[in-house]
Protein backbone atom coordinates (compact mmCIF):
# COMPACT_ATOMS: atom_id res chain seq x y z
CA UNK A 1 0.00 0.00 0.00
CA UNK A 2 1.24 3.49 -0.88
CA UNK A 3 1.97 5.91 1.90
CA UNK A 4 0.06 9.15 1.94
CA UNK A 5 2.03 11.93 0.25
CA UNK A 6 3.21 13.88 3.31
CA UNK A 7 2.86 11.17 5.91
CA UNK A 8 3.63 13.36 8.92
CA UNK A 9 2.06 16.60 7.71
CA UNK A 10 -1.41 17.78 8.59
CA UNK A 11 -3.77 17.14 5.63
CA UNK A 12 -4.75 20.82 5.54
CA UNK A 13 -1.09 21.86 5.24
CA UNK A 14 -0.63 19.28 2.50
CA UNK A 15 -3.57 20.78 0.64
CA UNK A 16 -2.14 24.28 1.07
CA UNK A 17 1.21 23.16 -0.38
CA UNK A 18 -0.50 21.61 -3.39
CA UNK A 19 -2.57 24.72 -3.95
CA UNK A 20 0.53 26.92 -3.70
CA UNK A 21 2.44 24.82 -6.23
CA UNK A 22 -0.49 24.65 -8.63
CA UNK A 23 -1.04 28.39 -8.42
CA UNK A 24 2.62 29.29 -8.85
CA UNK A 25 3.13 26.80 -11.68
CA UNK A 26 0.19 28.28 -13.59
CA UNK A 27 1.50 31.81 -12.98
CA UNK A 28 5.14 31.21 -13.92
CA UNK A 29 4.50 28.84 -16.84
CA UNK A 30 3.50 31.64 -19.19
CA UNK A 31 4.87 33.25 -22.36
CA UNK A 32 6.39 36.01 -20.22
CA UNK A 33 8.82 33.45 -18.78
CA UNK A 34 10.51 32.88 -22.14
CA UNK A 35 12.33 36.19 -22.62
CA UNK A 36 14.60 35.80 -19.59
CA UNK A 37 15.22 32.06 -19.83
CA UNK A 38 17.51 29.96 -22.05
CA UNK A 39 14.43 28.14 -23.37
CA UNK A 40 14.16 31.09 -25.76
CA UNK A 41 17.08 29.75 -27.83
CA UNK A 42 15.75 26.38 -29.03
CA UNK A 43 12.47 28.21 -29.65
CA UNK A 44 14.20 30.18 -32.40
CA UNK A 45 14.19 27.12 -34.65
CA UNK A 46 11.57 25.12 -36.53
CA UNK A 47 13.61 22.07 -37.54
CA UNK A 48 13.63 19.46 -34.80
CA UNK A 49 17.35 18.77 -35.28
CA UNK A 50 18.21 22.43 -34.72
CA UNK A 51 15.93 22.44 -31.69
CA UNK A 52 17.61 19.35 -30.23
CA UNK A 53 21.14 20.64 -30.72
CA UNK A 54 20.31 24.11 -29.41
CA UNK A 55 18.60 22.54 -26.40
CA UNK A 56 21.61 20.41 -25.47
CA UNK A 57 24.16 23.14 -26.10
CA UNK A 58 22.27 25.86 -24.24
CA UNK A 59 21.36 23.58 -21.35
CA UNK A 60 25.02 22.57 -21.06
CA UNK A 61 25.96 26.14 -20.06
CA UNK A 62 22.82 26.88 -18.05
CA UNK A 63 24.48 27.43 -14.69
CA UNK A 64 25.21 30.67 -12.91
CA UNK A 65 23.65 34.08 -13.53
CA UNK A 66 20.67 33.88 -15.89
CA UNK A 67 21.56 37.07 -17.76
CA UNK A 68 25.07 35.75 -18.36
CA UNK A 69 23.68 32.36 -19.43
CA UNK A 70 21.37 33.95 -21.99
CA UNK A 71 24.09 36.28 -23.27
CA UNK A 72 26.47 33.36 -23.74
CA UNK A 73 23.84 31.08 -25.29
CA UNK A 74 23.20 33.79 -27.86
CA UNK A 75 26.92 34.11 -28.50
CA UNK A 76 27.41 30.35 -28.78
CA UNK A 77 24.65 29.99 -31.36
CA UNK A 78 26.11 32.92 -33.29
CA UNK A 79 29.42 31.02 -33.38
CA UNK A 80 27.41 28.18 -34.96
CA UNK A 81 26.10 30.63 -37.60
CA UNK A 82 22.65 30.37 -35.96
CA UNK A 83 22.28 27.17 -37.97
CA UNK A 84 23.48 24.50 -35.53
CA UNK A 85 22.62 21.38 -37.51
CA UNK A 86 24.30 22.56 -40.73
CA UNK A 87 27.25 23.92 -38.75
CA UNK A 88 27.65 20.53 -37.07
CA UNK A 89 27.51 18.64 -40.37
CA UNK A 90 30.08 20.97 -41.94
CA UNK A 91 32.40 20.57 -38.93
CA UNK A 92 32.74 24.33 -38.69
CA UNK A 93 33.56 23.95 -35.01
CA UNK A 94 36.99 22.51 -35.83
CA UNK A 95 38.22 26.03 -36.62
CA UNK A 96 37.34 27.26 -33.13
CA UNK A 97 40.32 27.96 -30.83
CA UNK A 98 40.47 25.50 -27.92
CA UNK A 99 40.93 28.34 -25.42
CA UNK A 100 37.99 30.45 -26.60
CA UNK A 101 35.86 31.10 -23.53
CA UNK A 102 32.18 30.46 -24.15
CA UNK A 103 30.76 30.38 -20.63
CA UNK A 104 32.70 30.39 -17.40
CA UNK A 105 34.62 27.08 -17.49
CA UNK A 106 33.16 25.94 -20.84
CA UNK A 107 35.66 26.59 -23.64
CA UNK A 108 36.11 25.99 -27.34
CA UNK A 109 37.65 22.58 -26.67
CA UNK A 110 34.52 21.52 -24.75
CA UNK A 111 32.26 22.83 -27.50
CA UNK A 112 34.22 20.88 -30.12
CA UNK A 113 34.11 17.73 -28.00
CA UNK A 114 30.33 18.00 -27.76
CA UNK A 115 29.80 18.76 -31.44
CA UNK A 116 31.98 15.87 -32.60
CA UNK A 117 29.93 13.48 -30.51
CA UNK A 118 26.63 14.91 -31.70
CA UNK A 119 27.79 14.67 -35.31
CA UNK A 120 28.46 10.97 -34.76
CA UNK A 121 24.96 10.52 -33.30
CA UNK A 122 23.22 12.39 -36.12
CA UNK A 123 25.23 10.62 -38.82
CA UNK A 124 24.04 7.25 -37.51
CA UNK A 125 20.50 8.05 -36.36
CA UNK A 126 19.31 11.25 -38.04
CA UNK A 127 18.05 12.88 -34.86
CA UNK A 128 18.60 12.79 -31.14
CA UNK A 129 15.06 11.53 -30.67
CA UNK A 130 15.72 8.56 -32.94
CA UNK A 131 18.90 7.89 -30.98
CA UNK A 132 16.84 7.88 -27.76
CA UNK A 133 14.41 5.52 -29.45
CA UNK A 134 17.23 3.23 -30.63
CA UNK A 135 18.64 2.83 -27.12
CA UNK A 136 15.13 2.30 -25.69
CA UNK A 137 15.53 5.15 -23.23
CA UNK A 138 11.78 5.34 -22.62
CA UNK A 139 11.65 1.71 -21.50
CA UNK A 140 13.88 2.43 -18.49
CA UNK A 141 12.90 3.94 -15.16
CA UNK A 142 15.37 6.81 -15.58
CA UNK A 143 15.32 7.83 -19.27
CA UNK A 144 17.49 10.92 -18.89
CA UNK A 145 20.32 9.01 -17.19
CA UNK A 146 20.01 6.24 -19.78
CA UNK A 147 20.27 8.82 -22.56
CA UNK A 148 23.31 10.52 -21.05
CA UNK A 149 25.10 7.23 -20.48
CA UNK A 150 24.65 6.37 -24.16
CA UNK A 151 25.57 9.88 -25.31
CA UNK A 152 28.75 9.81 -23.24
CA UNK A 153 29.77 6.67 -25.10
CA UNK A 154 29.18 8.39 -28.44
CA UNK A 155 31.09 11.52 -27.36
CA UNK A 156 34.01 9.39 -26.19
CA UNK A 157 34.07 7.40 -29.45
CA UNK A 158 34.22 10.67 -31.40
CA UNK A 159 37.01 12.07 -29.19
CA UNK A 160 39.69 9.38 -29.02
CA UNK A 161 38.00 7.60 -26.13
CA UNK A 162 37.93 10.62 -23.84
CA UNK A 163 34.96 11.89 -21.84
CA UNK A 164 34.27 15.50 -20.90
CA UNK A 165 32.20 16.37 -17.86
CA UNK A 166 31.86 19.96 -19.11
CA UNK A 167 29.61 18.58 -21.85
CA UNK A 168 27.66 15.90 -19.99
CA UNK A 169 28.08 14.58 -16.44
CA UNK A 170 30.15 11.44 -16.08
CA UNK A 171 29.24 10.65 -12.45
CA UNK A 172 25.85 9.17 -13.32
CA UNK A 173 25.39 7.37 -10.01
CA UNK A 174 25.25 10.66 -8.12
CA UNK A 175 24.59 13.54 -10.52
CA UNK A 176 21.26 15.37 -10.36
CA UNK A 177 21.56 15.77 -14.15
CA UNK A 178 19.94 19.18 -13.83
CA UNK A 179 20.91 20.57 -17.22
CA UNK A 180 19.87 17.51 -19.24
CA UNK A 181 16.64 17.16 -17.28
CA UNK A 182 15.93 20.79 -18.18
CA UNK A 183 16.69 20.18 -21.87
CA UNK A 184 14.35 17.19 -21.82
CA UNK A 185 11.66 19.31 -20.20
CA UNK A 186 11.96 21.67 -23.17
CA UNK A 187 11.87 18.82 -25.70
CA UNK A 188 9.16 16.65 -24.10
CA UNK A 189 6.58 18.77 -22.24
CA UNK A 190 3.85 19.68 -24.68
CA UNK A 191 1.39 22.12 -23.12
CA UNK A 192 2.16 24.68 -25.84
CA UNK A 193 3.18 27.49 -23.48
CA UNK A 194 6.93 27.58 -22.73
CA UNK A 195 8.28 24.12 -23.49
CA UNK A 196 8.44 23.01 -27.10
CA UNK A 197 7.15 19.43 -26.88
CA UNK A 198 8.76 18.23 -30.13
CA UNK A 199 9.51 14.71 -28.83
CA UNK A 200 7.16 11.79 -28.41
CA UNK A 201 9.71 9.08 -27.55
CA UNK A 202 9.61 10.02 -23.85
CA UNK A 203 6.40 10.97 -22.06
CA UNK A 204 6.08 14.00 -19.75
CA UNK A 205 5.24 11.58 -16.95
CA UNK A 206 8.75 10.08 -17.28
CA UNK A 207 10.62 13.35 -16.78
CA UNK A 208 12.62 14.21 -13.67
CA UNK A 209 12.77 17.59 -11.96
CA UNK A 210 15.71 19.80 -13.01
CA UNK A 211 17.15 20.27 -9.52
CA UNK A 212 19.17 23.41 -8.94
CA UNK A 213 19.91 25.25 -5.71
CA UNK A 214 16.71 27.34 -5.85
CA UNK A 215 14.44 24.37 -6.55
CA UNK A 216 16.15 22.34 -3.83
CA UNK A 217 15.90 25.08 -1.21
CA UNK A 218 12.21 25.71 -1.87
CA UNK A 219 11.43 21.98 -1.85
CA UNK A 220 13.09 21.68 1.56
CA UNK A 221 11.35 24.74 2.95
CA UNK A 222 8.00 23.21 1.97
CA UNK A 223 8.90 19.85 3.50
CA UNK A 224 8.87 18.02 0.18
CA UNK A 225 12.36 16.61 0.77
CA UNK A 226 14.75 16.65 3.69
CA UNK A 227 18.07 15.61 2.14
CA UNK A 228 20.59 18.45 1.96
CA UNK A 229 22.46 17.27 -1.12
CA UNK A 230 21.26 18.34 -4.56
CA UNK A 231 22.05 14.95 -6.04
CA UNK A 232 20.39 12.12 -7.95
CA UNK A 233 18.77 10.63 -4.85
CA UNK A 234 17.12 13.94 -4.00
CA UNK A 235 15.92 14.30 -7.61
CA UNK A 236 14.37 10.85 -7.41
CA UNK A 237 12.69 11.55 -4.07
CA UNK A 238 11.37 14.97 -5.07
CA UNK A 239 10.12 13.76 -8.46
CA UNK A 240 8.31 10.86 -6.77
CA UNK A 241 6.47 13.36 -4.56
CA UNK A 242 5.60 15.56 -7.54
CA UNK A 243 4.33 12.53 -9.45
CA UNK A 244 1.90 11.88 -6.62
CA UNK A 245 0.46 15.34 -7.28
CA UNK A 246 0.57 15.27 -11.08
CA UNK A 247 1.27 11.74 -12.39
CA UNK A 248 0.99 12.86 -16.00
CA UNK A 249 3.21 15.95 -15.72
CA UNK A 250 5.32 16.13 -12.54
CA UNK A 251 7.86 18.66 -13.80
CA UNK A 252 5.21 21.34 -14.32
CA UNK A 253 6.16 22.07 -10.72
CA UNK A 254 9.66 23.06 -11.83
CA UNK A 255 8.11 26.40 -12.69
CA UNK A 256 6.61 26.80 -9.24
CA UNK A 257 9.70 25.75 -7.28
CA UNK A 258 12.09 27.73 -9.47
CA UNK A 259 9.84 30.81 -9.50
CA UNK A 260 9.36 30.86 -5.74
CA UNK A 261 13.11 30.42 -5.27
CA UNK A 262 14.04 33.25 -7.61
CA UNK A 263 11.51 35.62 -6.04
CA UNK A 264 12.81 34.75 -2.59
CA UNK A 265 16.34 35.48 -3.77
CA UNK A 266 15.29 38.86 -5.16
CA UNK A 267 13.44 39.75 -1.94
CA UNK A 268 16.55 39.00 0.11
CA UNK A 269 18.85 41.26 -1.89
Amino acid sequence: MRQRLFEFIDPMIEKDIRNLLDTEAARINSPAFIADDPVQFPRRFDNVRDIEIASLLCASIAWGNRKMICRNCDRMLALADNDPYAYMLDEGYEDMPDEMNIHRTFFGRNFKHFMRGLRRVYAAHGSLQDFARKINAASTTHPSWTLVEALNCELAEANSGCGDSRCLPLNLESTALKRVNMALRWLVRNDGIVDLGVWDVIKPSQLFIPLDVHVGNVARSLGLVSRKANDRKTVEQLTAILREMRPDDPVIYDYALFGIGMESKSANK
